[in-house]
């Protein structure tokens, strides 16, 4: 949206319905080792990558939506280990909190200041959609704020 690129072009996932044979992994398997990873403080898409790369007891799972029917945020909403806030809006706070720092240390930095406005806006669009579910309905965006929920 803030930029000249048109996108980029990506993998998509296999038009599939079913969990591949060679990955017969038990969905409470899964879904402990979903809330086991969620407890020690990974967001849920390093938690997939974690999942497809290491697996659970050795064997990869490919897609924890086919294995379990449940995506990985609901798998975590249901054991109570959801994050405080959605991984978007967390990102982008930290970003927003290192760009703001550096804008301190090098005032003339031209593009990191428009980096900065861009994703300052980007982050009051997004608590927009979130307000009210995810986050409070008083939540107003500040560098104070975001600061203290990053850390």
């Amino acid at each position: 949206m803030h930029t000249r690129r048109r996108g980029s072009s990506g993998s998509d996932k296999p038009a599939t319905d079913e969990n591949p044979e060679w990955s017969d992994v038990d969905a409470e398997d899964i879904e402990s080792r979903v809330v086991e990873l969620a407890e020690q403080g990974e967001d849920p898409s390093v938690i997939g990558i974690k999942l497809r790369d290491e697996g659970v007891k050795g064997v990869p799972v490919p897609d924890v939506k086919l294995a379990t029917g449940k995506k990985i945020t609901e798998i975590l909403e249901e054991h109570d280990a959801e994050p405080d806030l959605p991984e978007d809006l967390r990102n982008l706070l930290a970003r927003a909190v290192r760009l703001r720092e550096h804008m301190a240390e090098n005032g003339q930095d031209h593009q990191n200041k428009r980096a900065l406005q861009n994703t300052e806006s980007k982050i009051r669009r997004l608590a927009n959609y979130y307000r009210g579910d995810e986050i409070d309905e008083d939540f107003v965006y500040t560098y104070e704020t975001a600061a203290e929920l990053i850390e």
